[in-house]
């Protein structure tokens, strides 16, 4: 959400919105908006929301916040329990949080990342954290209140309650003789704040109850200058301050000569250290300590460069070194305020604060979105598009005239209309029920027209063939036409989807030599040139123009050549064609079913069952629909027809017998068309075989027995041609016989295997038969 300060606006990213304070605790606040989601005033909080980065909150408050040297993560404390957690900006959520013993005051960043850093505790303690966790503790002898860390010394300065500043230093392992600090006028009650200065590195100490700061000299470990506070500025007579002043914050510039000091009282004042007096001062306004001072840094492309940025518990105020009079922006956030950080070259602040959300808030007119979060300058300019909540929101403005169509015009002079320009406002809700009992029918006709206008936004996106395009010039063969522009349309997405396929992997190869790219610039040079087609193509002009080239689908060539087209015409586009299998089985099962060799129904009367045992039961039509596909269905009725009753007449009166023929020499049967199933299977076959039939109980049992070549010729037959007797054989496989022993049948592989062939001629059984001697 955007909160408009002399046209400087600032988007709250994170967190609650700056004008969103309330005097509720934040669980309370969560919970109720949780419950009351349909309420207008939660609608517009979620949806003016930007969550930048995920889990950006404690579950009670935070203390400091700090961003990494590098720029990649940030690193902040809270409580509680007491933790330290660590975001990772480029993946915009939480890294890992690391739990402690005490609650943090102060840390540094000793390394440009977050792999080491020192932490001062409220009880005393120091202690060291490397990228596997907690690494060294040790104490100091009084309650500390500030740290910094000397990079050039690798001491780390600690300030506590008193005059001393302690001195650790990391690469000896051991505490140094601390910096004993001496006032002339006050004592010093303690030194709320330390701060190093990136161009000299001169120590600047903020002492409490004296009102001044003290620089100091890192080498000679001794004081080079005081800056004293204007006292008489800062608490005037009579002011309801209880007199002890003190420095709570101190910023150096880039520069090496301004400081920026935070007093107790609320005050900021800019320094020059050649000179004793301040050269700006800028009031809070609340009276509060103020906790943070910063110089906002980033060079000439900064619009807010040398900018000064103050904040108390209440708020957050940038303005102009020069001018401090008038602020540049002023943000209120929605909780008491613990730590402000500006992200370096950038518009964007981080706060750390009393409630469970750490707020972040973008001012594009400052400077430029990080890298990290480049997105939010497109989001912002999408914001600045949306209209704004106004007061008259929930009023409806009409004229005289439209106020006395809806009957509404008795109400002139009451407080239900407040008259504005050429008419009046009304309640939104009233003006929605006049309008309902004036004219009951305008919800039907809004909807009526919501409803054409959205038909009419598909139509536009129906594909049409374009008349005064590719086919204008058509006059025959058009839907020829049609389809080689549909295969044209199909061949540009192809070549497209190839291009992105090339571009992305010429992204891939970026270190590939100058010649190579050539070759696949040529190659996409290639696949993009137009290629011709009959439409464009003047040599078949006349195919799409002269009559005489028409296309006739209702040829025979036609049906050939196109076979499946044929098919949707005949049968429809939903119909699914048959394979030649299926047509087969088919005609088959209709010539047997349609009772030409054999009445079913009067062979189940008579019970004599010669009818249906007839040879034109099974015999095949001889129309095949696979070798005239073009053929019309009365032409192919009639011609099935016809063969059917050739088919009755050639076959009528041939019955075959239901039991077995005599055999002739040797077990040989004669090879006439009469002969049993049995009869013609043993005939000229390579296995033999014997069946054995056991009848009763209205139930008949077969088996056969395969005996191979190799049997017969190893002498396992007699002399007489039956089977050796085999006693106690148990054979599983292809004979499956359990203790059987009978005369072996020879079969051929033709008739082991099956028919290979279509039938020819009338059929030697029938289903019928079967059923009635299994009856």
């Amino acid at each position: 959400m955007a909160v408009e300060a002399d046209d400087v606006k600032v988007y709250t990213v994170n967190g609650a919105t700056s004008s969103s304070s309330s005097s509720l605790p934040d669980w309370l606040t969560r919970k109720r908006a949780s419950k009351a989601k349909g309420k207008r005033a939660v609608r517009e909080h979620i949806e003016g929301t930007i969550e930048l980065i995920q889990g950006f909150e404690f579950p009670e408050a935070s203390n400091r916040i700090k961003t990494t040297r590098d720029g990649q993560y940030a690193i902040a404390t809270g409580t509680y329990k007491p933790q330290m957690r660590v975001w990772d900006l480029n993946q915009l959520t939480l890294k890992f949080e690391r739990h402690s013993d005490a609650e943090n005051v102060d840390f540094v960043m000793l390394s440009d990342d977050w792999t080491k850093s020192i932490h001062l505790q409220n009880d005393r303690t120091i202690e060291l954290h490397t990228q596997g966790g907690f690494h060294y503790r040790t104490r100091i002898p009084r309650f500390g209140r500030s740290l910094a860390y000397h990079f050039p010394s690798c001491d780390a300065l600690v300030s506590a309650a008193g005059n001393e500043i302690y001195r650790l230093n990391l690469d000896q392992g051991r505490f140094m003789t601390p910096l004993v600090l001496q006032d002339d006028i006050e004592d010093i009650l303690g030194v709320n704040t330390i701060d190093i200065n990136p161009a000299h590195q001169l120590l600047a100490f903020g002492l409490e109850g004296t009102g001044s700061a003290q620089l100091w000299d890192p080498r000679s470990r001794s004081s080079v200058g005081v800056l004293r506070l204007p006292r008489s500025r800062l608490i005037p007579p009579g002011s309801s301050h209880d007199g002890v002043l003190s420095v709570t914050a101190i910023s150096s510039r880039l520069d090496g000569l301004s400081y920026a000091i935070g007093t107790s009282t609320g005050h900021t004042l800019l320094y020059d250290i050649r000179a004793a007096q301040p050269f700006a001062l800028k009031d809070q306004g609340y009276g509060l300590p103020v906790k943070d001072v910063v110089w906002i840094e980033g060079g000439s492309r900064m619009a807010g460069d040398g900018m000064v940025l103050s904040a108390d518990r209440k708020v957050i105020k940038i303005w102009d070194r020069n001018s401090p009079s008038t602020n540049f922006a002023a943000i209120t956030p929605a909780t008491d305020l613990n730590r402000v950080h500006h992200v370096p070259a950038s518009g964007l602040l981080m706060t750390a604060n009393e409630g469970i959300q750490m707020a972040t808030y973008y001012i594009p007119q400052l400077g430029p979105a990080p890298r990290w979060a480049s997105f939010l300058e497109n989001i912002t300019e999408e914001m600045e598009d949306q209209t704004t909540r106004s007061v008259y929101e929930d009023y409806k403005f009409v004229e005289r005239n439209e106020l006395k169509t809806l009957g509404l015009d008795h109400l002139v002079g009451t407080p239900t209309l407040k008259p504005y320009m050429h008419g009046y406002f009304l309640s939104l809700k009233l003006y929605d029920a006049a309008r309902i009992i004036a004219n009951p029918f305008a919800y039907a006709e809004h909807r009526e027209k919501l409803v054409r206008e959205r038909m009419d936004k598909m139509a536009e996106t129906r594909i049409r063939a374009k008349k005064d395009g590719a086919l204008a010039g058509v006059k025959v063969n058009k839907a020829l036409a049609e389809k080689i522009l549909r295969d044209e349309e199909r061949e540009k997405k192809r070549l497209e989807r190839r291009k992105k396929r090339k571009q992305a992997a010429a992204d891939a190869e970026a270190g590939e030599e100058a010649e190579e790219d050539e070759d696949v610039d040529m190659a996409d040079a290639q696949d993009e040139a137009p290629r011709p087609n009959l439409l464009t193509d003047p040599r078949f002009a006349k195919v799409f123009e002269d009559p005489a080239f028409a296309v006739d689908v209702n040829t025979r060539e036609y049906a050939l050549l196109n076979p499946s087209s044929m098919a949707q015409r005949r049968d429809g586009p939903q119909s699914k064609a048959k394979t030649a299998v299926e047509e087969e089985d088919e005609e088959s099962d209709k010539f047997s079913s349609d009772g030409l060799g054999g009445d079913s129904d009067s062979d189940s009367e008579d019970g004599s069952g010669s009818g249906s045992d007839s040879s034109d039961a099974g015999a095949l039509n001889k129309f095949d629909p696979r070798a005239r596909p073009g053929q019309k269905n009365a032409r192919a009725q009639e011609a099935y027809s016809r063969t059917r009753e050739q088919n009755r007449r050639a076959n009528e009166g041939k019955f075959v017998p239901m039991r077995p023929a005599s055999t002739g020499h040797n077990g040989q049967r004669p090879a006439d068309r009469n002969a049993t199933f049995g009869q013609r299977r043993q005939s000229g076959s390579k296995f033999q075989s014997k069946p054995t039939i056991e009848e009763g109980g209205g139930a008949m049992e077969v088996s056969w027995v395969p005996a191979g070549e190799k049997a017969e010729s190893s002498g396992s037959r007699q002399a007489t041609g039956k089977p050796k007797p085999r006693k106690g054989v148990e054979v599983f496989g292809a004979g499956m016989e359990k203790g059987y022993s009978g005369e072996d049948l020879q079969m051929s592989e033709q008739d082991r295997r099956g028919r290979t062939q279509r039938r020819k001629g009338g059929r030697s059984g029938s289903k019928n038969v079967f059923r009635r001697m299994e009856g």
